[in-house]
Formats: C-alpha cells, sequence, structure tokens
C-alpha cells in the first residue's frame, strides 16, 4: 500500500501539467493536477516513508490507509485532491484489521469510495472522476460475484485489471458526458487522475509496470496539445476550504447554506465521532464530526463569517479561481521520494495561486 501511494505520487507529479491542461470543468482553473499531486504527497508524507511506527498499523491495510486518507483529507486541495481524499478514507474502512488485500476486500472498499464519494458532494455530476471510480467499482463487484468470493491473489489480479479497465472505459465517456468537455474535446481532468491512480494500484499490487498506452488516444493528452483552460472564460470566484468540528444538526445547516450561496459544495467527514466532555451526563452528549469543507463561492466573506458562526474552523483557505497558474511552478517531474515532509507546505503556497490564509 505504501508502494501504491509512492508510485502515485511520482505518476501525478509527471502528469500534472497535463491534467491542468484538460481541466476545465467544473471550472477552467488548470490546476486539477497540482491538486491531486498535493493531496497524494501529503498521504505519502504522513506515512513517513518506512519508518512508520509498526505500533500504530502493525501490517493492517485499512489502518496505514486510513492513516494516509486522513492527512490527505486535512491537506486535500481542490475539488479532486478533496475527493480523493474521500476516496482514500472510504476504501480504508472495509480492510482495518486485514494484512492483505484481496478480490472481495477490493470489490468492498470500491464501493464504500464510489459512495462516499458521490455523497460528499451536494451537486454531483455524471462524467467526472465520480463516474470512473463507480464504474471502477461496479467492474470489481462483478469480478468478485464471478469468482464466487474467491480471495486468492489470481482473483485479485483479475480484478484489478477489469478495475483499470472499466476506469478507462468511464475516462473516455466523459467527453460525451459533459457539454463542456465535448466541445472542447477533451476527456475529464479529475477522471484521469484516478484512472492514473488505479494504475498505480494494480502495478504495485502485482509487481508489474504501468501500462503507459492508457493514456493513448485520450482527446487533449498528447504533449503537444494546447493547455485548453487558457482560452475558457476567467471565473471570477473564490475557492474556500476548511476543517472543522461541527454537530450532524450544524453540519447539515452549512451545507444548506453554501449550497444556496456557492457551487461545488463539498463536505466530508474526518475521522469519527467526538463527545462533549463537558457533560458528564452520557445521553445529553451532543456528538460532534471533524469535515472537511469546500465551495466555490464569488466572495469569500460570507462564507467564512458562515463557517464561523458554527464553529470554529482550522486552516481556512481562500484561492482565486481566475488567476491563471504558472506552468513554471508545477511540481517537478521527476521521482520523489515521498519523505520530503518539510517541503510540503512550501509546495503548497505555488505562486500565481493568490491563496490567503485566515
Amino acid at each position: 500500500m505504501k508502494r501504491w501511494l509512492g508510485k502515485a505520487e511520482v505518476v501525478l507529479g509527471n502528469h500534472s501539467d497535463r491534467l491542468n491542461a484538460i481541466n476545465i470543468f467544473p471550472v477552467a482553473d488548470g490546476d486539477t493536477g497540482t491538486n491531486l499531486y498535493l493531496t497524494v504527497r501529503a498521504a505519502v508524507a504522513a506515512l513517513g516513508g518506512t519508518a512508520i511506527d509498526a505500533t500504530e498499523t502493525g501490517n493492517d491495510v485499512g489502518a496505514l490507509l486510513s492513516r494516509a486518507g486522513q492527512a490527505a483529507m486535512e491537506q486535500a486541495r481542490g475539488n479532486s485532491g478533496t475527493l480523493f481524499a474521500v476516496f482514500l478514507c472510504a476504501a480504508a474502512e472495509p480492510l482495518v484489521g486485514k494484512s492483505r488485500l484481496s478480490a472481495p476486500l477490493l470489490a468492498t472498499a470500491l464501493n464504500r469510495a464510489q459512495i462516499r464519494a458521490w455523497s460528499a458532494l451536494s451537486e454531483p455530476v455524471a462524467g467526472t472522476m465520480l463516474s470512473v471510480l463507480e464504474a471502477a467499482a461496479h467492474a470489481a463487484q462483478e469480478v468478485d460475484a464471478n469468482q464466487s468470493g474467491d480471495d486468492s491473489n489470481h482473483a485479485l489480479g483479475l480484478s484489478l485489471d477489469a478495475v483499470v479497465d472499466a476506469a478507462y472505459q468511464a475516462v473516455v465517456r466523459t467527453e460525451d458526458e459533459l457539454a463542456q468537455l465535448h466541445e472542447a474535446r477533451v476527456v475529464d481532468a479529475g477522471g484521469v487522475g484516478m484512472l492514473l491512480v488505479l494504475d498505480c494500484l494494480r502495478s504495485a499490487v502485482l509487481g508489474e509496470e504501468l501500462q503507459d498506452e492508457l493514456l493513448d488516444g485520450l482527446h487533449g493528452y498528447k504533449l503537444q496539445d494546447p493547455h485548453i483552460h487558457e482560452h475558457m472564460p476567467a471565473d471570477d470566484g473564490v475557492e474556500v476550504m476548511c476543517t472543522i468540528n461541527l454537530s450532524p444538526l450544524n453540519a447539515a445547516i452549512l451545507r444548506q447554506r453554501l449550497d444556496e450561496m456557492g457551487e461545488s459544495v463539498i463536505m466530508s467527514q474526518v475521522g469519527g465521532a467526538q463527545g462533549n466532555d463537558d457533560d458528564d451526563d452520557e445521553s445529553g452528549v451532543e456528538m460532534s464530526y471533524r469535515w472537511r469543507v469546500h465551495v466555490h463561492v464569488p466572495d469569500p466573506e460570507p462564507a467564512v463569517a458562515l463557517i464561523r458562526s458554527l464553529g470554529e474552523p482550522t486552516d481556512i483557505a481562500v484561492s482565486q479561481l481566475a488567476i491563471p497558474r504558472d506552468n513554471g511552478h508545477e511540481p517537478a517531474t521527476q521521482e520523489s521520494s515521498g519523505s520530503e515532509s518539510a517541503s510540503i507546505n512550501e509546495a503548497f503556497n505555488v505562486p500565481g495561486q493568490s491563496r490567503h490564509e485566515f
């Protein structure tokens, strides 16, 4: 699992420029590749390379992925990064206590992840990485059913092959599922990112090379193709993200108000429930949950005021959607050890993103 995430970090770093080039949905801000790379990088850094404490995770696949997912969620960037973090956290849940991955567990994990990802968005849209993840989950379930729950390595190989193939087919379909993509003749950037992540999983588990030919023929993905987003109308809004502890009621209120205020609302739980220690009466304890919040709004001030009226957020960050990304500051297209945790904060301050911490 550590090898999987390490591969994903390197691959997304290498592909970040092309993913940015075709990123036009939900806004043409050309940052999907950067956001996915930085979010995966946070997950890898949380595992500390090979120095992760065995007393914390042992050989527990789910515990390790949960730790990586929590870090990814806390430091998620943009729509794509947040949804990847949701995917990782959800996939970890059915794997807790397991020492190895199997076809039945993969089917369960991917299904849990796709359900959680669809539900994290207030207005989920087909033709995005959601559709790619859903197709992958269905493929894993079909193989598991055909193999009658076989947990052998052979069945796992069949499942991973089917997952990557289904993800690829779903990526190809995105071009005709979203009007913006069809008009620009490109596939969805987030969908391609998820395809790369899943192929990294296949490669790491089976010990095989990445399938570079997967990307052949994807519209807009050739190196010589232009950066599509640069010719799209600018979006004058901003992206607001934060982490906050909320009761279920206040979480519902926040989601409803943000839906009224802006677009691309994503709210996903980070970790388990937390009780109010000030109340000794168990029946009166109000449970709260830690949430990662993401929204696109015209003006950040009302959104920030709303969030603060319901709790005490941490890491409130606002990024301009209309500011073009400087390709000279994209992640390096070379292999990274994943242990450079000290440089992550520097990587998050990508010039040109006009990122403001509240």
